[in-house]
């Protein structure tokens, strides 16, 4: 499946100063602890975020975790950027949007109420076979569009395309953005009993993962089922995996058989490891209901014995049919699989106080296009690197687009 988003341009977010990364499907970033690798993908989710919540939550939400904007938390860098930025850029979404993107930068405000303000917002919709749609707004400057009957009252703090995406020319890019998902699963929030929710999607850490696996069963007992087959090829003996109530909550229940037994062992969610709940939270994400347009994995690997990691991958390919997948990785053995080509990679790494996204340098790509080496293989011979690039060429892609209006 082709990626929604083609292309990611983010200017002074965390570690990331400019940065301008093209996408294909799935897309594995690979790089050491440090490099940056999750602030790459916290930016699309932190844009997959501001499509569902008010901007100035978002900021006290990010805020609390860590520095947002690039330098803010380094004295050792010399001029922090304070203004924000990201744009994306996508291909078709349906039979009508042929491509779209959305750019927005956002500054530091004198408000007491809200530290930060939208400086600029735009959005271009490229329809097929009719006029597109666009609409531009910049401080306090009058909103424009070329869309009829659109007049949102807008806040400085707040953003234009969460207002307009029940419009049927802005929905269906809010719908893709808004669908961004990240996933670390934690396994003791799987393992614990959890309060029922609808289970259409399932939470970054997993804490409604038996919600999701009993809506999963109720619309589709066969992708169930798979699940079951997946996490048998890790955990030997799992026959079935069941959500079942205790009192007010809900746990999971898993049967498993022996060969040669002729009985079964049913043991509770508290009994399983780590990496057979992660494995599990992971399988939840890809079948959930609900499928994310942007499903972002960060370090499948952990607690997973390496053995096991192919059908991992193999679940991650399989999700790549379903949507665009991202994956951040520091481990060969990710690497090892066989449908894993060069231009699934970037590398990123950390240069001169900045995160940079690099594609895979030439050496690389041919010893993985003429089979000679897999990716993993590469990696722990410390030979997959990327495009080597002067310290002072970062990129300086443009947020905007003049053109537009």
């Amino acid at each position: 499946m082709e990626p929604a988003i083609r292309r990611l341009i983010v200017q002074g977010f965390r570690s990331i100063r400019s940065e301008v990364v093209d996408f294909d499907n799935p897309t594995f970033f690979v790089g050491r602890n440090g490099s940056g690798k999750s602030n790459l993908v916290d930016a699309l989710a932190f844009l997959g975020e501001c499509m569902t919540t008010p901007l100035r939550w978002v900021f006290a939400d990010w805020g609390r975790r860590r520095a947002l904007t690039y330098g803010s938390s380094r004295a050792s860098v010399p001029g922090p950027v304070e203004r924000l930025g990201i744009s994306t850029v996508l291909g078709p979404i349906d039979d009508v949007v042929s491509g779209a993107r959305y750019s927005v930068s956002i500054v530091p405000s004198e408000d007491d109420l809200s530290p930060y303000r939208v400086e600029r917002e735009q959005c271009f919709i490229e329809c097929r076979g009719e006029q597109g749609h666009w609409f531009d707004r910049i401080g306090s400057e009058p909103f424009r569009t070329n869309a009829d009957g659109l007049r949102p009252q807008l806040s400085e703090d707040a953003l234009a395309l969460p207002l307009l995406g029940g419009d049927s020319r802005f929905g269906p890019l809010f719908e893709t953005l808004a669908g961004i998902r990240t996933y670390a699963i934690v396994p003791d929030r799987v393992r614990e009993f959890q309060l029922p929710d609808r289970g259409w999607n399932l939470h970054r850490d997993g804490d409604n993962a038996a919600s999701v696996l009993r809506r999963i069963e109720e619309n589709n007992p066969d992708d169930l089922q798979r699940i079951g087959e997946f996490l048998g090829a890790i955990v030997p003996g799992i026959e079935r995996i069941e959500v079942k109530p205790y009192g007010p909550k809900l746990g999971l229940e898993f049967t498993q058989r022996w060969n040669g037994s002729p009985g079964s062992l049913v043991l509770e969610a508290s009994s399983m490891s780590d990496g057979t709940l992660r494995t599990l939270g992971l399988l939840a994400a890809v079948y959930q209901r609900q499928t994310p347009s942007v499903m972002i994995i960060e370090e499948p690997e952990a607690t997973i014995h390496p053995g096991a990691l192919s059908v991992i991958l193999d679940v991650l390919h399989h999700a790549s049919e379903r949507g665009q997948v991202i994956v951040t990785t520091h481990s060969p053995e990710v690497l090892d699989a066989e449908w894993l080509e060069d231009r699934h990679i970037r590398i990123v790494d950390w240069q001169d106080g900045e995160t940079r996204v690099l594609p895979l340098g030439i050496r690389s790509r041919e010893a993985l296009r003429q089979h000679l080496m897999s990716a993993g293989e590469l990696m722990r011979s410390n030979a997959l690197t990327g495009v080597s690039r002067p310290s002072d060429s970062t990129p300086r892609a443009q947020l905007f687009e003049e053109a537009l209006v």
